[in-house]
């Protein structure tokens, strides 16, 4: 399987073997056999490497900043050279100075290979855990403790299962519209820090900074422990970030996008997020805007998109003909043709024309046909 690169723009930070081995969180039963002195080696990438042909001499690919794996193949091939070769082997391998070697199936090391992780100051540890469950372990707590991140000015909320980021400068009022979801019955994540991550494949997650966990600042109020008030359904841990929404405050709506039309986005850590825009004015329900806000992004989730239908149905009632100068216009078919106008109103289809004159019947008085009275 391909590796999901990280972003380009953000570095990946490290960690020590010591934290690493001795991270409960790691879920594995390890223990150290050699290399006690290169504990503060450090592992700088989240993918680890199963080389078993470096004991034999080929190195390429491999690279000293992952975790090396050795299985139980590797150790049946290694116990199967003669004594001298393993020793040469192995002096190979720790030449290379691999940041850690890990055995896995709780397999016998072969004292050659100890040897040299001893005398190289290289550490290397033994787990019970198969191969395969120990790669696994490993590519998990390794993508949380490597993760690129950042730290942003906001307040995410999860509102119907989406992660909304609400954006915006100081006092505009994020706190008291995420207290507002809270009320609704909404969960908060974090208030005024985001701590982000990013995951691969192309997602960012937000969790709270540790001290202001559970709390949000309300102006007028100061700080509150949300779960203490609303219990813990009102509060989550950790959210992956599907929506930004910019509060702004303006006299008018100026170029502000009404038909949802514009396609925004927002890069954090390199990961495109959408992003809308929301003008906060006194008397407007914002928090109501941005449940219809997450609601539609699970819409969109589906590929339903409201705003694009509107305007394709629009787009499939106009006719484009040539006018007569030969350019395209845009016309409009009626629906329907038109009716004629109730009695005693002009209709389009009549003549505004007088009715002829008929003859009279002989006997009758009056003048003739074609004839006028004065002319008698």
């Amino acid at each position: 399987m391909a590796e999901a690169a990280a972003p380009p723009s953000s570095s990946r930070p490290g960690i020590t073997v010591r934290e690493l081995l001795w991270d409960r969180a790691l879920g594995l039963d390890v223990r150290l056999v050699a290399g006690e002195r290169g504990l503060d080696r450090r592992v700088a990438h989240a993918r680890i490497q199963k080389s078993g042909l470096v004991l034999v001499g080929h190195t390429h690919g491999l690279v000293p900043e992952r975790v090396q794996i050795l299985g139980e193949t590797e150790l049946s091939y290694v116990n199967s050279l003669p004594e001298a070769a393993q020793r040469m082997a192995a002096d190979f391998l720790f030449s290379l100075a691999p940041a850690l070697v890990l055995v896995t199936r709780g397999v016998p090391v072969p004292p050659a290979l100890v040897d040299g992780a001893e005398r190289t100051g290289t550490p290397l540890a033994v787990c019970r855990e198969v191969t395969s469950t120990a790669i696994t372990s490993l590519h998990s707590r390794l993508d949380e403790r490597l993760a690129p991140r950042t730290r942003i000015h906001g307040v995410l909320v999860d509102v119907f299962e989406v992660g909304v980021l609400l954006l915006g400068k100081s006092g505009i009022g994020k706190s008291e519209c995420a207290l507002d979801l809270v009320k609704l019955g909404h969960r908060l994540v974090a208030d005024d820090v985001v701590e982000c991550d990013y995951r691969p494949p192309g997602m960012v997650f937000g969790e709270p900074a540790e001290l202001l966990r559970h709390h949000i600042e309300v102006r007028g109020l100061g700080i509150l422990d949300v779960r203490e008030l609303f219990g813990v359904t009102a509060i989550r841990e950790r959210k992956r970030i599907d929506l930004v929404i910019m509060l702004e405050e303006r006299s008018t709506d100026g170029n502000v996008d009404r038909l949802g039309l514009e396609n925004r986005t927002r890069e954090i850590l390199g990961v495109p997020i959408r992003e809308m825009l929301l003008i906060v004015r006194p008397g407007r329900n914002t928090s109501s805007i941005i449940e219809m806000a997450a609601r539609n992004e699970l819409l969109r989730a589906t590929g339903k998109d409201s705003s694009m239908e509107l305007v394709g149905r629009i787009d499939s009632l106009i006719i484009r003909r040539p006018n007569e100068s030969g350019a395209m216009a845009a016309v409009v078919p009626p629906t329907s043709p038109p009716k004629p106008k109730e009695s005693g109103s002009e209709s389009p289809f009549e003549s505004n024309a007088p009715p002829p004159v008929l003859p009279r019947p002989s006997g009758e008085s009056g003048p003739g046909p074609g004839k006028r009275e004065g002319n008698r």
